[in-house]
């Protein structure tokens, strides 16, 4: 898009790209995302960048209506899997706050000089100055729908001093952390509030676009591992619940079916999730957050993903009957692995004999998925023990950083992964959106989204 069209977009309130790009107004100092329902400023106040970040560094404080930092996060990143495409997942997973950019280059398997002029060249911010956005974003949440003492808040959100963190917060919004707070609650919000992380933070999950939630809740309750993942209520009012291990601690997540309304009158389809996220420890919020949004596939652009395959003669009458189906992705990439390699029965049993047992048991949900170095030890033969070696020693990486194709030639060098498995694998825990499993006739004209592809096949009953 050309600075024209992004005008064009901010006028018509266009939420399809929220997300996608922000503008700033030079008179106010103000950033938002496309949809703002603000006065649309003139063009020659306008700027715009393609991250909050960028937009941050600039000078500009989010605005308070339209909450910019609380965008759907830009779909390019799920296509992309080149070095930029691949720092921003981890980025988003949190990496900078446990690892430092360091650890983010090392990954990546560039310089850390290579990585900043790379993502500065293209997304205008560093990886420092990403991280920090987001950031801002988890103490903004912290702030609104916990009550949490804010020096707290300032090292959970990745803070190093409550000075830095009280820099930031006036850099991004133009308050302090008190008047955060104190905004909320004048807002109503306070029925929101509860207490504390361990009674759970309720969160909006935004998406673009329609969103066929009854076909990601059927596919989740249809695989649910007991002990692990639960999924009750009827259809169209479900809650999906499961149990997580995080960098810091552990997390019982819940998210609901129901979707919200769109943002304004006139608005095109969109909404949110809403969710609850319990955990034993706030600095895992932002984790926790970005590996849902990849297991219910929420930054996808189904406008982008429908356009291509509702122009196929194959496809498409499918995709005129499901539009913004979606091709969900994993809650934890190497849970994942184990899962497709051993099936549903295995899994559970899995579960049962390895799986670590939560100090206070909610409901259904007993355990965490065992770990693949518990695995690797305790079952250390056969294809399930070489998986488990593999991911334990990192000979296998399947974080949201890791080299997609690279991935691959790993697992099928593994005994007991065929091709279809691996295809699944690629699809689900690497999160690729372009994957079409052996066997399956897929034309070029579906690139880049042969996997949302294969989900219309499934959803037509022309694959299994």
């Amino acid at each position: 898009m050309d600075e024209d069209t992004r005008y064009e977009a901010v006028r018509s309130r266009d939420a399809r790209f929220d997300g996608e790009f922000f503008f700033a107004v030079e008179t106010t100092g103000i950033y938002c995302r496309p949809s703002c329902p603000a006065v649309t400023p003139k063009r020659h106040n306008v700027r715009f960048f393609p991250t909050a970040a960028a937009a941050q560094g600039s000078g500009f404080r989010a605005c308070r209506r339209c909450r910019p930092d609380a965008a759907p996060g830009s779909a390019a990143w799920n296509v992309r899997a080149d070095v930029v495409g691949r720092a921003v997942r981890l980025i988003g997973d949190g990496i900078i706050d446990r690892e430092g950019v360091a650890g983010l280059a090392t990954r990546l398997g560039y310089s850390a000089r290579q990585v900043q002029r790379q993502l500065t060249a293209e997304l205008g911010a560093g990886p420092v100055a990403l991280a920090r956005a987001q950031r801002a974003h988890t103490a903004r949440v912290l702030l609104q729908t916990t009550d949490l003492p804010i020096t707290e808040i300032a090292f959970a959100a990745g803070s190093a001093s409550v000075r830095q963190f009280n820099d930031t917060i006036r850099a991004v919004y133009a308050s302090t952390p008190s008047e955060l707070r104190a905004a909320a609650s004048r807002g109503g919000r306070d029925a929101r509030r509860t207490g504390t992380p361990s009674a759970g933070i309720p969160l909006r999950l935004a998406y673009r676009g329609p969103y066929r939630s009854g076909a990601v809740f059927d596919q989740l309750e249809r695989e649910a591992v007991p002990g692990v993942e639960a999924v009750s209520g009827r259809a169209g009012r479900r809650t999906y619940r499961r149990t997580l291990r995080l960098p810091h601690g552990t997390a019982i997540v819940a998210v609901d079916e129901r979707t919200g309304a769109p943002r304004a009158r006139g608005a095109h389809p969109g909404g949110w999730l809403d969710a609850r996220l319990h955990l034993t420890d706030p600095r895992d919020l932002t984790t926790a957050v970005h590996r849902l949004r990849r297991l219910f596939d929420l930054d996808a652009d189904p406008y982008a993903v429908d356009e291509r395959l509702g122009a196929d003669p194959r496809l498409g009458p499918m995709v005129a009957a499901r539009p913004g189906l979606r091709s969900p992705g994993s809650a934890d990439a190497e849970e994942l692995a184990v899962r497709e390699l051993v099936g549903p029965a295995e899994a559970e049993r899995l579960v049962a004999r390895y799986g670590k047992a939560l100090d206070a048991p909610c409901g259904a949900l007993t355990h965490l998925f065992p770990e693949a170095a518990v695995l690797a030890g305790a079952e250390p033969h056969g294809p399930l023990g070489a998986l488990a070696a593999a991911l334990a020693d990192g000979a296998l990486r399947l974080d949201p950083g890791a080299d997609r194709d690279e991935a691959q030639d790993a697992l099928l060098a593994l005994p007991g992964l065929d091709a279809r498995t691996v295809a699944v694998i690629r699809t689900r825990a690497l999160g690729d959106p372009d994957v079409a499993p052996p066997g399956v006739d897929a034309p070029d004209s579906w690139r880049p989204w042969r996997s949302y592809a294969v989900q219309h096949l499934r959803a037509a009953g022309e694959l299994e």
